[in-house]
Parts: C-alpha cells; structure tokens; sequence
C-alpha cells in the first residue's frame, strides 16, 4: 500500500490549508474506513477528495464501479495518471458537479465543506456513506437534543438515516497536521422514524429556527413570515434546542394545516 508520507516527498505535492488539505497518512486507518464501507461485488462507489489516493487505492481493484470527484488540478491529474482507467475521475468541485448514482459514499472530506456535501449526500439515494470529518462535526452529527451540539445537521441526519461514530482518528494520523482530532462516521440510510405532510416546510422550519436557536421559535417563524398570530402551533414558546426532531415536525404540520 502506497505511504502517503513517501508520495508527498516524491511528488512535491504540497497539501494546500487554504482547500482544507490534510492528507491521511496511517494506512491501517485507510484499511478500516473501508471495511466499514462494506463495499460489495457490483457497488457504484463513489469518492470525494481523494487527494494522493490512499482510498482510492484500496477500492480500484475491487470488483466496483469506482468515480472519484477532485477539485485540485495537481491531484486531479496525479489521480489521473496513477489509477488511468481503474475508475473514473470527475474533475471539479464537489459541492457544485451532479453526483452520479452511487451505491457506497466514502471521503476524508475536507472540513470547509464538510456540511454541503453532507447536505448535498442525503439529497441521493444510497446504500451507505463512510465520511472522515472533524471530531466535532461528528459530534453535531449525533449530538442529543438539549446539547451545545444539536443542530440542524443533527435533525436531518436523524430524519433520513442512522449515524454512528466509528472512531476517533488523532490529528498525528494526517499531514499537515491539524490542530483538532477528526472521526470516521458510517452514515446508514433508513425510513424516517416519524412523518411529516411537507418535507421541505419541515426542512426550512428546521433551519430557520436552529439559524436563531436562543430566542423563542415563535419569534423565528414570525420573522420569518411563516407564522400568523391567529394559526394554532405548538411550542412556540419553547427553544428549538430543547424540541426533538418529532415536535419540530409538528410545527411544521401545524403551519401546513393552517395554511389551507
């Protein structure tokens, strides 16, 4: 397996802080990543970031359908040049190219875009994600209501899926070395455990109100003109960060009935 140290000394490739590059450097923490992946015989497998590819080496020779997204010009074409036509390669920003259909999702992401492509990923169908992320991203990604860390991320990632942390990865596991620890996290698509009538008003009423999370979600929804003084909605008085994702549902079913 290929020492991401050694490639970065051989190359010159030099990880730039400015895209949010730190390269995974400790292959063991690579082999596991995938074997959380559970990648099977005939999986679309798609990657995001695979910098000098110490992923991506461990998935081109499966018997999958491997595409990798990249952004940086140098790793776009080292990818290129390394792998050829063991996968295929978009090259372009993640955040703003259409995903392909995938079955398994795998990344160290980069922590600047760590939540639209985490949005953007619940928006496709698909089997399972494994994600490298900031220890404290992950920890918004699980966080219980009434925590510092309950978020929005928190509630549409409990709507539309399972999550679980799966370890801790230390920050001397990555060059350069970042000043925090990160995660792996395996993100498992499910029904939603409670309905809704409109996802999208459930959607906007969650970020509106994690957007002014101190004040009351009445105060939020009024400035936001998606209440009325005469329309029955509960917990208007209460602070989204002490709701559960079920009762922030039935704001959102309250103002959609009341609509009509």
């Amino acid at each position: 397996m290929t020492d991401t140290g050694r490639l970065i000394a051989e190359t010159g490739i030099v990880p730039k802080k400015s895209k949010g590059q730190n390269f995974l450097i400790d292959g063991r923490v690579a082999d596991r990543h995938i074997a959380y992946a559970g990648i099977r015989e005939g999986d679309r497998v798609l990657e995001v970031g695979p910098g000098l590819g110490i992923l991506t080496e461990r998935m081109a020779d499966l018997p999958c359908e491997l595409t990798c997204i990249e952004l940086d010009d140098i790793l776009a074409e080292y990818i290129s040049q390394t792998f050829g036509d063991r996968l295929r390669l978009i090259h372009g920003d993640a955040v703003k190219v259409d995903f392909p259909e995938f079955d398994v999702f795998v990344s160290n992401l980069p922590y600047s875009v760590s939540t639209p492509i985490i949005f953007k990923l619940l928006d496709h169908r698909f089997r399972t994600a494994v994600v490298m992320v900031q220890k404290e991203f992950a920890d918004r990604m699980v966080a219980d209501v009434g925590s510092p860390d309950y978020s929005r991320l928190t509630v549409n990632l409990f709507y539309r899926a399972d999550c679980e942390v799966m370890e801790t990865v230390p920050a001397s596991r990555f060059n350069p070395r970042p000043k925090v620890d990160s995660a792996l996290v395996r993100i498992t698509p499910r029904k939603a455990p409670f309905d809704v009538i409109d996802e999208r008003l459930f959607f906007k009423v969650t970020e509106i109100t994690f957007n002014h999370r101190r004040k009351k979600i009445g105060t939020s929804l009024k400035a936001a003109g998606l209440l009325r003084p005469e329309w029955d909605v509960p917990y208007l008085d209460e602070r989204v960060e002490n709701l559960r994702p079920a009762e922030i549902a039935e704001i959102a079913d309250a103002i959609h009935t009341a609509r009509l």
